[in-house]
């Protein structure tokens, strides 16, 4: 229910933003106005906004298949509240690296719900390494999609140019792992467990 409500907003205020372009602007992250005017809510609200139906599609259908698994066992360990609070601060952690190396330049901008979508993923795949996702209709084991969203992600965020923040993406994940790993030391070993005896579903 907590995932289709944060759905529900996300694709709300994108909507609005994409009639408003004053909204949009002020949501962005734009470091300057974050270094200079102390608009420190922009790390936030940048993660409810989208820079066009595409963008807002694949995140939105991504969070909605995996983060109802992730409300399941973060709701177990930590309540409702606390899986609400894993995915905002996803928004805010999965792109403090980005604001840190951009923080003084006024070209720079950046959008989007990636980072905190990315740590919902890898919480996923760090409780179910052999579960398939279907990437273009192929499966492909949880644990493999991980190791190579994270091999892709490294290499473009050297590579740049393509207009994603792939960043957000690594910074994301991480955080989605080690906040899993924090509020249920365990889950380590259960992963463990897990990867060395490989069961497809």
């Amino acid at each position: 229910m907590l995932t289709l409500i944060l759905i529900a907003v996300t694709v709300l205020v994108t909507w609005l933003a994409f009639n408003n372009p004053r909204l949009l602007e002020r949501l962005i992250l734009w470091p300057p106005a974050i270094d200079r005017k102390h608009q420190y809510d922009r790390l936030l609200t940048h993660g409810f906004i989208h820079a066009d139906w595409q963008h807002l599609l694949f995140n939105m259908i991504t969070l909605f298949f995996f983060g109802r698994f992730a409300e399941q066992v973060i709701g177990s360990m930590i309540g409702p509240v606390g899986y609400v609070l894993f995915y905002l601060s996803a928004i805010v952690i999965a792109i403090l690296p980005t604001y840190l190396r951009h923080r003084h330049d006024v070209q720079y901008r950046s959008l989007g719900a990636s980072g905190a979508v990315s740590a919902v993923l890898f919480a996923f795949i760090l409780v179910q390494p052999w579960s398939l996702i279907f990437v273009f209709f192929l499966p492909v084991p949880a644990i493999l999609y991980g190791v190579f969203y994270v091999g892709y992600s490294f290499w473009m965020d050297r590579q740049g140019g393509d207009n994603t923040n792939h960043s957000a993406h690594l910074s994301g994940a991480i955080y989605g792992v080690l906040f899993m790993l924090l509020m249920e030391p365990r889950i380590a070993g259960v992963f463990l467990e897990r990867l060395a005896s490989p069961s497809f579903g």
